[in-house]
């Protein structure tokens, strides 16, 4: 089971998950820099 096409995969899902949730915290970061200048407190 622990061969070359088990860690290919394994490998590009852990590079896909990191990449959306790399996409999600940017979006995240940049939504609240953007509305962090309409705040009033």
């Amino acid at each position: 089971m622990l061969d070359g096409v088990f860690f290919s995969h394994a490998i590009a899902w852990l590079i896909g998950a990191m990449t959306v949730c790399a996409a999600g915290f940017s979006f995240a970061a940049l939504f609240s820099l953007g509305r962090s200048g309409y705040r009033k407190d």
